[in-house]
């Protein structure tokens, strides 16, 4: 277990509260491991949403457009 000292505002402080009643934790130690698990989850490793899954389903079934080279696409966004 890692051990730091850290300086935090008053409304990080009582959202670490927050959490910490919400989820029945004993310290704000729990709290801030809590927050990062949910971080983790939701922002840096998110899964796969099932509408973005039937999104991709859709584009998949469409047909491709054949722009040849970078030039010819280049030209059809035009930059």
């Amino acid at each position: 277990m890692v051990q730091a000292i850290i300086d935090i505002d008053e409304h990080t402080n009582r959202v670490l509260n927050i959490v910490k009643a919400k989820f029945g934790l004993d310290n704000k130690s729990a709290a801030i491991n809590v927050m990062a698990i949910q971080y983790e989850e939701e922002i840096l490793e998110p899964g796969i949403r099932p509408e973005y899954i039937d999104k991709a389903k859709k584009i998949m079934k469409q047909k491709p457009i054949n722009v040849g080279s970078a030039q010819n696409l280049r030209k059809r966004v035009g930059l």
